[in-house]
């Protein structure tokens, strides 16, 4: 690879990443009044770090069914509000016990 295609890769990808997070900026320059735009893009981040990280969950381990096993019970423990290290320790206990009987 010459020297000349790495710079050109390299502003490119700059541009690329660059557009999204100023073309926000310029299109909505005055304040969100509208409640329903606010509270939708309150949920944003969430939504997509749940689509990003929710598919992998099933790929963890090479059985689907200690992955499901360990899902269920994680979302269980959040559900009942208990802290984010008691949820992850509780998931990977069921993926062990479970991969120890499956």
């Amino acid at each position: 690879m010459n020297l000349t295609y790495a710079f050109i890769a390299i502003i490119l990808m700059a541009i690329v990443t660059y557009i999204p997070r100023v073309l926000p900026i310029v299109i909505f320059r005055k304040e969100i009044k509208s409640n329903y735009i606010k509270s939708f893009l309150r949920y944003v981040p969430y939504a997509v770090l749940g689509a990003l990280t929710f598919p992998d969950i099933f790929y963890s381990t090479k059985n689907i069914i200690t992955a499901v096993c360990g899902t269920i019970v994680a979302l269980i423990l959040a559900y009942r509000e208990r802290s984010l290290v008691v949820v992850a320790i509780g998931a990977i206990l069921t993926v062990y016990i479970t991969g120890l009987i499956f």
